[in-house]
């Protein structure tokens, strides 16, 4: 379930992405030949409906990362023997609430990680994502701003045409890394998978105890067989 959740996000960001790109190519043409009015409504209404879908499935991965991150701490310290030192609930606020799972859900994984005995193979990727993560949150919240004009004592929505470009150009970028955010969350999770919490990894070998002597044989196995032939006769030729 996590993978199929994290490639339908990702789909939904590229599409994003190039249906903003679609937009601000029509915005370009609009400034020299005047647009259909139906075409025109029809970009703004397809720009409107795939930013929904893109926010339900950013806000579902969430979700379903949280509850995977949740339970497989839960299944790592069980495995060796204690219980999660941090409670549930502070997992869900730490992966969920936005700008505090920015520094707390990397601070949980790392935990994970280490508690594993693989956070030195799986510290690039961990990085790479807390990086990506952390610009699609600063993106994403300039994208927003660039919707609105500001004065001293109000804001208001500006919608000039300079104005809906900018916007434009800073959502195809806010998608765009988005979409490099969840695959480098992807990366992070098989990194994960591919050491399932039961397997061990090291190789145990079973090695006889120092100064423990050698096992001899027993007078049984040393016991030499009797002569086939019959006592008190020679013995054939």
């Amino acid at each position: 379930m996590v993978d199929r959740v994290l490639r339908i996000t990702a789909v939904l960001l590229g599409v994003a992405a190039g249906v903003y790109l679609l937009r601000y190519i029509l915005l370009v043409i609009n400034r020299s030949v005047l647009l259909n009015s139906v075409l025109a409504a029809t970009a703004v209404l397809l720009g409107l409906i795939i930013s929904v879908a893109a926010l339900a499935a950013v806000i579902t991965c969430w979700v379903v990362m949280a509850r995977w991150l949740i339970a497989r701490r839960a299944a790592v310290f069980a495995h060796q023997g204690t219980a999660d030192p941090r409670p549930t609930s502070a997992l869900w606020f730490g992966c969920v609430v936005p700008l505090v799972n920015l520094f707390w859900a990397p601070v949980y994984v790392i935990e994970t990680a280490t508690a594993e005995g693989h956070y030195t193979r799986m510290r690039k990727p961990i990085l790479v994502w807390w990086v990506l993560w952390g610009l699609s949150a600063l993106v994403a919240t300039f994208s927003v701003a660039t919707l609105f004009s500001y004065r001293w004592f109000g804001v208001s929505v500006n919608h000039s045409a300079q104005a809906v470009a900018d916007n434009t150009i800073a959502m195809i970028c806010g998608y765009l890394i988005a979409m490099a955010a969840v695959l480098a969350t992807t990366r992070v999770w098989r990194g994960f998978e591919a050491k399932p919490v039961e397997r061990s990894a090291h190789r145990w070998v079973v090695v006889a105890a120092e100064g423990a002597a050698p096992e001899t044989a027993t007078p049984t196995d040393t016991e030499v067989a009797p002569p086939v032939e019959t006592s008190g006769r020679e013995p054939a030729a």
